[in-house]
């Protein structure tokens, strides 16, 4: 058994397997391109002394070996197999850092971790150790069947989850709004939900599930700035460009708004009461509407008091005429009668 000629290469695989793990922890997770490099070098190796000593790693044919030269080849193959996950995990991680993935990527790419390891954990099985892998895929399946049952809420927020990476409708630190008004920064993005910090600095956990199916309007792209709408009511007896012009002079003079574009006065309808306007202006992003809104009355307020400008009344506050009854008052219909006569 020690003048074997396969107990030799057996060895080495297991140093190199052992050595490559060691070396990988050392580097530490801040050195990603570093890790990688070292996954590649010790599976290049392995494969190698592999190759030149013709043993298969997908294939057990060294029956006659027992004892310690079987335990070699048992674990040689086993941290061929590990080194291999390893090295085809690296390469998806710096696939994603090349790409400029944005962080919610982490999410896709622990799904590919998943099913790395668990096909190399099946191949372990299935090439190592000689398990009956059809079998225990078909008891993996009903017992899949059987969890997928009883974690189907958990089960639509991953799927949704992975959905809404694939489509990418949003990223870390981009400020969404929900159709039911729900908005805020989104600072994390996991299997199961999705965390929105609002302007109340209050954290929403909101199921993935969920908001796959809600509409939302991503207020960061193309960029923050978006535009407000501000509907100002001017007495009717001033004249409607005069009033367009003290609107757009008060606008000019906020400081809190975006003048790239220009923002805008529309005048949108006249009546007997009132001239009623629509102040159109961008800020640059949502953490900016009150104060910038705040700047546009104050500015809107001083300069109508400058060149006497007066507010109309809001419509809810018109006085209408009572409807009257079918029946008169007697001592009215009594002053009718009297004047006809």
């Amino acid at each position: 058994m020690i003048a074997d000629p396969l107990l030799l290469p057996f060895l080495l695989i297991n140093l190199l397997g052992i050595a490559g793990i060691v070396v990988w922890h050392l580097q530490g997770r801040g050195r990603p391109t570093a890790r990688l490099i070292v996954q590649i070098l010790f599976f290049t190796a392995m494969t190698a002394m592999l190759g030149f000593s013709g043993i298969l790693p997908h294939r057990v044919n060294e029956t006659h070996l027992t004892g310690f030269a079987a335990f070699l080849a048992t674990s040689a193959r086993v941290l061929w197999w590990t080194h291999l996950a390893w090295a085809t995990i690296g390469f998806v991680r710096i696939y994603i850092v090349l790409d400029r993935r944005p962080r919610e990527a982490r999410l896709f790419q622990d799904l590919i971790i998943g099913v790395v390891y668990l096909g190399v954990a099946l191949s372990i099985m299935g090439f190592v150790f000689g398990a009956p892998i059809g079998a225990l895929t078909t008891t993996s399946g009903v017992v899949a069947i059987i969890l997928g049952l009883a974690l189907q809420n958990t089960l639509s927020d991953l799927f949704s989850g992975v959905a809404l990476t694939l489509g990418r409708p949003f990223a870390i630190g981009d400020w969404i709004q929900l159709d039911d008004g729900t908005e805020g920064r989104v600072v994390e993005n996991n299997w199961r939900s999705t965390h929105l910090l609002t302007l109340a600095n209050n954290v929403v956990v909101l199921p993935n599930s969920v908001l796959a199916k809600v509409g939302l309007t991503n207020l960061s792209r193309p960029d923050e700035t978006h535009q407000i709408f501000l509907i100002v009511r001017i007495a009717a007896t001033h004249i409607p460009h005069v009033v367009e012009e003290v609107l757009r002079t008060a606008l000019q003079a906020c400081e809190r708004i975006v003048h790239d574009p220009p923002p805008s006065v529309g005048l949108k309808a006249i009546d007997a009461v009132a001239i009623e306007a629509e102040l159109m202006f961008r800020v640059v992003g949502p953490a900016n509407r009150t104060p910038a809104r705040n700047e546009v009355i104050d500015q809107v307020d001083l300069h109508c008091k400058q060149r006497g400008l007066s507010f109309a009344m809001p419509p809810q506050s018109y006085l209408y005429p009572l409807p009257t009854s079918g029946k008169e008052p007697q001592a009215a219909m009594g002053s009718r009668s009297s004047g006809t006569l």
